[in-house]
């Protein structure tokens, strides 16, 4: 009787443990689905506003001159709000160290020069798209003495005058400002007699910080560069027949593997809206077809 007794007892005490545990495993089961489900909606609802995921952003690094600095940063906060999925990174120097870096294999989707002959050393090595290149800008070359300078050179033989002790300029070989205030300096037949005043820099917005700092008398700049300064003032600008024009081309590189993005800034930088900005600092819109 005893054991009949203990048998019976054990069938519902079973059924009473296991039925706790089946209730369990099935509200856990369903709060998983629910879980699911959440995510599922709110990753919908996120495509729907046009929401990006970190892994869905395209960067493009931009190799741009060191003149481009201030217009193109200002066009970076215009252009990501347009294409939040867009993220743009910019490397500024001298026109001819972008170059090297570029040909030395240095990653870049764009490349934005203060001179031709930069550009055009690339195209010819193929590493540029021939269809995706063109004249984006125009400048001018002027001279800036400091802001507080009472003699100011009215041209450029006034820079023989003994006020005039230190000139700089950007390395002629790899900033194209340098190139063309050389070429100014030789047409005016000065370029060997001021050889003991001149100071090279390594980019055209050095020049302006020895000027603005007093660490020279006066320096060759672009427009652009003097404009944006308050510590200095334009002497005289020079005359354009006596060097180069100066010219901004722009150009997709070949090797990009972001040519959809690389192509879309591109065009964008032709824009009214962007040309606008350029235009705010100075520059001009290059000649259609230049």
């Amino acid at each position: 009787m005893q054991s009949l007794h203990k048998n019976m007892d054990d069938k519902p005490r079973t059924v009473r443990y296991r039925l706790p545990a089946l209730i369990l495993m099935i509200l856990l089961v369903a709060a998983l689905t629910a879980c699911s489900s959440s995510s599922t909606a709110k990753s919908d609802n996120t495509k729907q506003q046009g929401g990006w995921a970190s892994s869905g952003t395209t960067e493009l690094t931009v190799s741009a001159a060191a003149s481009l600095t201030d217009s193109l940063q200002e066009i970076q906060k215009i252009y990501q709000q347009k294409f939040p999925n867009v993220q743009l990174t910019f490397n500024f120097a001298a026109s001819g160290t972008l170059q090297k870096q570029i040909e030395q294999g240095a990653p870049a989707d764009l490349f934005l020069s203060a001179g031709s002959k930069q550009m055009q050393a690339l195209v010819q090595q193929k590493l540029i798209d021939p269809d995706h290149q063109t004249n984006l800008l125009t400048n001018q070359l002027v001279l800036i003495v400091p802001k507080d300078s009472t003699n100011i050179p009215a041209s450029i033989q006034d820079l023989q005058k003994p006020s005039v002790k230190r000139l700089a300029i950007g390395t002629p070989e790899s900033v194209p400002a340098g190139m063309y205030a050389q070429q100014s300096l030789q047409a005016a037949k000065l370029w060997d007699t001021l050889q003991s005043r001149i100071v090279q820099t390594k980019d055209v917005k050095q020049v302006l910080s020895y000027v603005e700092t007093g660490n020279a008398d006066a320096g060759f700049v672009y427009k652009t560069d003097a404009l944006e300064s308050d510590g200095v003032q334009i002497a005289f600008t020079a005359d354009p027949n006596s060097h180069d024009s100066i010219v901004y081309p722009a150009g997709v590189l070949a090797g990009t593997t972001h040519r959809e993005e690389a192509a879309q800034f591109y065009a964008y930088l032709q824009t009214d809206e962007a040309q606008a900005v350029f235009e705010k600092y100075g520059f001009s819109r290059a000649a259609s077809g230049s």
